[in-house]
Formats: structure tokens, sequence, C-alpha cells
């Protein structure tokens, strides 16, 4: 439970995302890793793309393949202004290049879907399939109505269709610290205690640039959050809001399948980081209601588990 930091009296602003969740195996434990990793590596929602992270790593006995494997989250973002199918598929694409980039390109992996209940169906023959150049075929296997595409390492294989929802994205907290040691240290345990929770996944991981929504260059996206910048307390003066003897800002940023997955995960990497000396204060970037219709608060979240 929560000892030593202060928690801020503010709330975490989360928004509305296309997910869809996948199981990616492979022979090899290396080139399981490295596919997952490659395909995650990229938050960039913010920037129109596809963002993603490794929720959990699983054995040979909870795969379809009976190899080991990786479950994997994708996210997209919404346009209010748009049909949701005109996101649906820009999400698809985005999607496309992750698959086919970072996972396709690895000896002996194989792609299945892990959303058992989805909103829709998207079909991977057209942007993944067809890399086959009409030499791809369909196999029943291990359950699934498999693409086998081939490869000069033969073969890739994925699941004909891929399950999207709309899920939780950019719920967050920050914890504030004296020294380099405790950013790390707390940083490291409170993703340990959010990977405990299914269903979510922390894209960024421990993220050292926290994001504002106004900027003077619009053409760069979310510029960085100054009045939350240790290194420009002197220079911002009173427009400053770094406290007293705080050193570093760090944000861990969480993705979810529904809003109590995201609450579970926010709880327990909070109350994980507050045991760590050199954390002095946990808070949240909100936006005042710009970004998303969620707002989670933090004294609540932590007084009503």
């Amino acid at each position: 439970m929560i000892k030593k930091a202060e928690i801020e009296d503010t709330y975490a602003e989360a928004f509305e995302g296309i997910f869809c969740r996948v199981i990616v195996t492979a022979d090899y434990e290396e080139t399981l890793r490295k596919a997952a990793e490659d395909a995650t590596a990229t938050p960039s929602i913010v920037i129109g793309r596809v963002e993603g992270g490794i929720e959990k790593w699983l054995s040979e006995e909870e795969t379809p393949d009976k190899r080991k494997g990786a479950i994997l989250q994708f996210w997209g973002g919404i346009d209010p202004k748009k049909p949701f199918s005109e996101s649906v598929k820009k999400f698809e694409i985005e999607l496309s290049y992750r698959i086919r980039q970072d996972i396709l390109v690895k000896p002996f992996t194989a792609v299945f879907d892990a959303l058992p209940n989805a909103e829709g169906k998207m079909d991977m023959m057209e942007r993944v399939g067809h890399c086959g150049d009409k030499y791809e075929w369909e196999e029943k296997l291990h359950g699934r109505q498999m693409i086998i595409l081939p490869i000069m390492v033969p073969d890739f294989k994925i699941e004909r269709h891929l399950g999207y929802a709309k899920g939780v994205m950019g719920a967050n907290f920050w914890y504030m610290c004296k020294t380099k040691g405790a950013v790390m240290e707390a940083g490291r345990k409170a993703l340990e205690a959010i990977s405990q929770t299914e269903g979510v996944t922390a894209p960024f991981e421990i993220c050292s640039a926290g994001s504002k929504l106004e900027t003077s260059f619009p053409w760069i996206g979310p510029t960085t959050n100054h009045p939350y910048c240790p290194s420009l307390k002197k220079r911002l003066g009173r427009e400053s809001k770094v406290p007293e003897g705080v050193e570093f800002i760090p944000e861990i940023v969480i993705n979810g399948v529904s809003l109590e997955a995201v609450k579970r995960a926010m709880r327990a990497g909070i109350e994980s980081v507050c045991t760590i000396d050199g954390v002095v204060k946990v808070s949240a970037g909100n936006y005042g209601g710009k970004l998303g219709k969620h707002k989670i608060w933090l004294r609540d979240l932590l007084s009503n588990p």
C-alpha cells in the first residue's frame, strides 16, 4: 500500500481507441522476443500511425501451436469527424506494416487472433497474405483458418481474420523523483506490477517526455509539457509546476481492453512506485477534457480498490 509519496488531487485523462490483440509464436525464444519488441517499438498514435505493446509472454502450453509466444496489443485512433469504418480501415493498413515489416520477416513466426469478444474482424489476406504474390494458400491449423504465405525461409502463417474492438487509451500517471535511481527502480517495479493485469499494456514503458496539446509547431504534433520540465524551472519562474526537490518526472501510459482493466493497472503501478525511496509525489497528465471522455481521479482510484 501507499507508504511515502504524496498523491496529487488530480485526474488522468483517457480516450477511446481501436485495438487488436494477437498471439505471436516462434521456434526460438530469441526470434520471438525480437519480433515482439520490433513490432511494438514505436508508439505513434499521436501522429496518426499505430502503437503497440507487449501484454505478456506465453509458455508453450498457452499458445495455439504449442510454441513459446507473446500477446501483443496494437492500437489506433478514432476520428470522431469520420465514419468509424474509416478509422478501422486506417488501423488495418497501419497494422499490416507492423506485421509485414517486423514479424513476417523473422524466421518461423506465426500470428494468431487473441480477441475472443471482438466487435469486428479484419481480413489479413488483402494487405498481408497477398505478400505471397498469389502463391499464398489457406489451411485449417490448430483449429484456426490460417493463411500460409510462402517466403524464402518457409513459411509465414497468419490467421485469416484478426478481431478488433474499442478500448481505453492514454491513461497515465507521473511519479516525481529526486534521483535517477528512483526513476528506473520505480519504473521497473511499476511495469512489473502493471504486467500482472490481464488486458493492458504500457506502450511507452518508462517515458521521459510527457507532452501537451498546445504547441507552437503543429506540424510536429504534441510537444514538451514545458511547465513540468525540471530543467526549465528557473527559466519559467512562477509558470513552472515542478515541486521543490523534484528533478525528474517520468510518465507511464496505459492502454487497456476496458476502463476497469486500466484502473486496476494504474492502481497497481501507483502503489508500487510509492514504495520506492526518492519518489516524492504522484500526479497525472490531463488536458481539461479536450482529449478524452474518461477522467480517472487518482485519490478515488486508490481509496476505492
